[in-house]
C-alpha cells in the first residue's frame, strides 16, 4: 500500500461509512434534542447542587417557557432507580415538561455525576438526594419559577422508594411545624416493600403507585406475588384515603381514592409488565401523567396517551448504533496511515472444519462454556459483596468502587481462565491434529506493534468518546435506548482502569482467541462464523435468563431471587 495504484478499488468506501455515521448520530441527536425539547417550548440544562458533608447532586432542569415568576408551575423531582442515571427517566422528564410542569431529574448518590453519601442510609435519610434537592428549591427563591406549595417527587424501584421515604420524611417535619409538608405529591413505582404502617402513618402528600403485575422481586412482597388487589401493602395506602382509615378487603385497581385538595388522594396501578420495563410502557407513562395532571389540576391539551418520548429513544438508538460501527471503517482508515501500516498483516489461514471426534470437542467445549459462564454468575455476585463490601453498601471507596461492575469482573476473570483451559483442552484433544497452531490463531507479534496497538486502541477511544463529548454540549443528549447507554466519559474514571482494565483483559483476551483461534473455518463465510462466535459469546447469558423466566412462569417465583437485580 505505498502507492495508490496498489490500494483496493474499494479504498473510499471506509471513508463514506465514517461520514454516514458521523451523519447519523448529528441528525438523530438533533432530533432527539429537539423532541425533549418540546420544539423549543421547554428548555433543558444540567445543574450540580451542593448538598450535605461535601456532597452533591448532579441533575437536570427541564423548564417549560410557561414556567415564569408571574405564572409559577408546579416541580416534579425524577429519582431513577439502582444503578440507573437521570437519563433513563427522560421519558416522564419530557412528557411532564411538555404539559407545562417544571422538572428536575437527579442522579441518585452514588450514581452518575452524583458523589456518593457518607450514610449508609441514604434511601431513608437523603432520599438518595432528593430530600436535598426539595430544601433546595422549597427554602430558596432561586427557582422562582416554581409554585412551592406543588413540589411532588416520582422514581421507579428504588427511587420509587425515595419518594415514599421522601413523603414520610416531609410529613415528620410538617407534623413538626404545623405547616403543610413540602411534597405536595409523590409517586411510587416499581417498589412497594416499605407502604408500611411506620412509613405511611407519616406521610401528608398524595400518593400514586404503580407495581407491575409481573415484577421480578415480587417474592419479596407480604403475600409473595405483584397482585396489587388484595395486597396489604396496597391496602394500608388506601385506608389513609377512606373516612373511617379501615383497612378494605380489597383495592379497586385505577380508582381514585381521597381527595388532592387536602392530600389525601391515593391510586394503585398494576400494569400487566416486568421490572425493568416498566418505566417505559406507554399505558405505565400515561398513568403517571393521569395522576400528576389530578393532583396538580393541569389544564393541559395533551391527553395522556400523547407521547412523544419515544422518538428521542429510537433518535438516540441510531446514535448508538451509529457510533459504535463507525469503529470499524475508522480503524480501517487509521490502519492505512503510516503510523500504524505495520500492524496490517495477511489473515492466517483457517484451519480445517473439524470432523469426528474433533467436532465432538468443538460443540463439548462450546455447550460447556455457555453453561460454566450461566452457572458461575450468581455465585460471583454474591461473592463480590463480600470481597467488595464498601462499595456493596454504597460507602464511599476507592477500592473497586463500582458495585455492579465489580460481580461482572469477577465473572469476567472466572469465565476468562475457563475460556484459556477449556481452548488449550481442545487444541491438546484434536486441534493440533487438524493442523490448529499458534499462527493460524493471530497472536503473534512484538513490543513494537503492542504499543502501536495500544496506541490505535486510544485513538479509536478518543474519537468515540470525543464525538459523544461534542454530541452532550450540542444536544444535551447520550447514545442510549432506554436502560441500556454510553454516558460521556468521566476523567475521574481514568483512576478506576488501573484496577479494573488488568482483570477484564483476562476475559477479553480470552474471549478474542478463541473467536480469532476456534470460531472460523476453511470454506466457511465470515459471516457464519461471526455469527458462531455471537452465538458463543452469549449462549451462557441467554441460558441466565432463560432460567430464570422460566422458573418465573411456571412457578411465579424467579429462580435467582437474593441475584435478581443482578440478572435483570
Amino acid at each position: 500500500m505505498t502507492s495508490t495504484q496498489q490500494r483496493p478499488a474499494d479504498s473510499g468506501r471506509p471513508r463514506f461509512a465514517v461520514l454516514g455515521c458521523l451523519l447519523v448520530v448529528l441528525i438523530a441527536s438533533a432530533i432527539a434534542d429537539r423532541t425533549q425539547r418540546a420544539d423549543g417550548a421547554v428548555s433543558v440544562r444540567s445543574l450540580t447542587l451542593p448538598t450535605q458533608n461535601g456532597q452533591w447532586i448532579a441533575a437536570d432542569l427541564f423548564k417549560p417557557a410557561s414556567a415564569t415568576a408571574a405564572n409559577p408551575a408546579p416541580l416534579v423531582i425524577v429519582v431513577p432507580g439502582f444503578q440507573r442515571t437521570k437519563e433513563t427517566l427522560s421519558n416522564i422528564s419530557i412528557e411532564l415538561s411538555r404539559r407545562g410542569v417544571v422538572v428536575i431529574a437527579i442522579d441518585p448518590y452514588a450514581q452518575g455525576d452524583s458523589s456518593s453519601s457518607f450514610s449508609r442510609r441514604a434511601a431513608t435519610d437523603e432520599g438518595y438526594g432528593m430530600f436535598a434537592v426539595v430544601d433546595y428549591v422549597y427554602d430558596t427563591g432561586n427557582l422562582n419559577y416554581v409554585d412551592k406549595t406543588r413540589i411532588a417527587a416520582t422514581g421507579h424501584s428504588a427511587g420509587g422508594n425515595a419518594a415514599i421515604r421522601g413523603a414520610s420524611h416531609f410529613g415528620k417535619v410538617a407534623a413538626a411545624t404545623g405547616a403543610p409538608s413540602k411534597l405536595h405529591s409523590v409517586y411510587v413505582s416499581g417498589y412497594v416493600l416499605t407502604l408500611t404502617d411506620k412509613v405511611l402513618r407519616h406521610v401528608r402528600s398524595n400518593v400514586g403507585v404503580s407495581y407491575a403485575l409481573y415484577d421480578e422481586g415480587a417474592y419479596r412482597n407480604e403475600l409473595g406475588h405483584g397482585d396489587m388487589r388484595a395486597a396489604p401493602e396496597a391496602r394500608r395506602l388506601v385506608a389513609a384515603a377512606l373516612p373511617d382509615r379501615r383497612l378494605p378487603d380489597e383495592v379497586e385497581v385505577g380508582r381514585y381514592y381521597g381527595q388532592a385538595a387536602d392530600r389525601s388522594l391515593r391510586v394503585v396501578h398494576n400494569e400487566r409488565l416486568l421490572h425493568p420495563f416498566q418505566p417505559y410502557d406507554r399505558q405505565a407513562t400515561a398513568n403517571q401523567l393521569a395522576f400528576f395532571e389530578r393532583v396538580f389540576n393541569l389544564d393541559s391539551d395533551l391527553s395522556t396517551g400523547d407521547q412523544i418520548w419515544q422518538v428521542k429513544e429510537w433518535s438516540t438508538l441510531a446514535s448508538l448504533l451509529a457510533a459504535f460501527y463507525m469503529l470499524i471503517p475508522l480503524a480501517e482508515l487509521l490502519l492505512r496511515r503510516r503510523v500504524f501500516r505495520r500492524l496490517v498483516h495477511e489473515v492466517p489461514p483457517a484451519p480445517p472444519r473439524p470432523q469426528g471426534r474433533g467436532r465432538a470437542v468443538f460443540w463439548a467445549v462450546f455447550a460447556t462454556s455457555g453453561l460454566v459462564a450461566c452457572c458461575t454468575y450468581i455465585p460471583l455476585c454474591e461473592l463480590s459483596q463480600e470481597l467488595f463490601v464498601e462499595a456493596s453498601t454504597r460507602r464511599q471507596t476507592w477500592f473497586f468502587p463500582q458495585r455492579m461492575n465489580n460481580a461482572v469482573m469477577l465473572w469476567a476473570v472466572c469465565n476468562g481462565l475457563v475460556g484459556f483451559a477449556l481452548f488449550f483442552l481442545a487444541y491438546v484433544v484434536s486441534g493440533r491434529r487438524s493442523g490448529g497452531r499458534a499462527s493460524t490463531w493471530g497472536v503473534g507479534t512484538s513490543a513494537c506493534e503492542l504499543l502501536l496497538s495500544l496506541l490505535l486502541a486510544a485513538t479509536l477511544f478518543c474519537a468515540f468518546f470525543g464525538l459523544l463529548a461534542f454530541v452532550r454540549y450540542a444536544f444535551h443528549v447520550d447514545y442510549r435506548f432506554v436502560f441500556l447507554g454510553v454516558r460521556t466519559f468521566r476523567p475521574q474514571l481514568l483512576l478506576l482502569l488501573p484496577m479494573y482494565a488488568p482483570l477484564f483483559f483476562v476475559f477479553f483476551l480470552s474471549n478474542s482467541l478463541r473467536v480469532n483461534g476456534a470460531m472460523r473455518f476453511e470454506g466457511s463465510p465470515e459471516w457464519r462464523s461471526v455469527l458462531l462466535a455471537g452465538l458463543a459469546n452469549s449462549v451462557g447469558l441467554m441460558l441466565i435468563l432463560a432460567v430464570q423466566y422460566t422458573a418465573f412462569a411456571v412457578t411465579g417465583e424467579v429462580f435467582w431471587t437474593d441475584g435478581w437485580l443482578y440478572v435483570n
